[in-house]
């Protein structure tokens, strides 16, 4: 968001928790892209905040309390209200524990331990979600579109085009065994908590094999990760790059250092396979 519509969102949200109960003298913006992630202060919440009618809040929240019920590795809601989105002045909102997260190590054994768990509960929802191909074709028709992505040059947007629908034909041919996956779970969407790691951000949960949330994580994660195969995780990992790689050279997305982000995806690319893994291209200082 730019600093007058986060503003809003903060006046909103203040108003709101007031209205909840919840006292509210400062707001600290946590995450700042196409959403907004707040820490309430004094009531210690977190506020997950959108443009009314551009969030997946509602399916967020179900697939988030659906997980907690069997004892899945996931963030909790605030329990000192309503487990629903609220809406206000033109925002959506949902409130959250707030959890401290001194940093996760996007290396570590409790990494891959919590995603495993994770994946055993998400594989006990039957629930209605989009196929991973659904994002697939998301981003093919965001390249095709030369008005939403006018700075793409035509070699690279015709590298990603073919990136994406070779690995997405190789991915299909395996016909690996599918169930329900968080989506995007990278060390962004891991907090430390005194349980241990949680996940967060359940928008964009999808069905597709275990490989294509494995794309994500780091190569220690997926080689401490029970059963992974590392045949189609480069082939999934592939179609992740070129999938990012599309979304930040949308005109309208606002992923801190975007451009910067979608050039260091390009270079990946470009280079071939073997594919280096999402994390190390987005901070290769680790």
């Amino acid at each position: 968001m730019n600093r007058t519509e986060a503003q809003r969102a903060i006046t909103a949200a203040t108003a709101l928790s007031s209205e909840l109960g919840l006292a509210v003298s400062e707001a600290r913006i946590v995450s700042n892209s196409n959403k907004l992630g707040l820490w309430l202060l004094p009531c210690d919440s977190f506020a997950r905040v959108a443009a009314s009618g551009q969030e997946a809040f509602r399916f967020e929240i179900e697939i988030a309390l659906r997980l907690s019920e069997n004892g899945s590795p996931v963030a909790s809601l605030d329990t000192r209200v309503e487990p629903r989105v609220y809406e206000r002045d033109g925002f959506a909102f949902t409130l959250w524990r707030h959890y401290d997260q001194p940093g996760i190590d996007p290396g570590t054994l409790g990494y891959a331990n919590a995603l495993e768990r994770l994946h055993v509960g998400m594989a006990q929802l039957d629930v209605a979600a989009p196929h991973f191909s659904d994002r697939v074709s998301e981003a093919e028709l965001l390249l095709s579109s030369r008005d939403r992505t006018p700075r793409l040059e035509h070699a690279d947007r015709e590298l990603l085009l073919d990136t994406l629908r070779s690995c997405d034909r190789a991915i299909k041919e395996r016909s690996l065994a599918e169930q329900l996956l968080h989506g995007e779970p990278h060390a962004g969407n891991v907090l430390s908590a005194p349980e241990g790691l949680v996940f967060i951000d359940f928008e964009t949960c999808c069905r597709g094999p275990v490989e294509f949330d494995l794309a994500h994580v780091s190569e220690a994660v997926c080689d401490a990760y029970p059963g992974a195969d590392p045949g189609p995780i480069q082939e999934c990992r592939g179609l992740v790059l070129a999938m990012v790689a599309a979304w930040r050279w949308d005109t309208s997305d606002q992923f801190p250092n975007g451009a910067r982000a979608g050039r260091a995806l390009l270079t990946a690319l470009r280079a071939g396979p073997p594919w280096p893994t999402l994390d190390r291209v987005m901070n290769p200082e680790r």
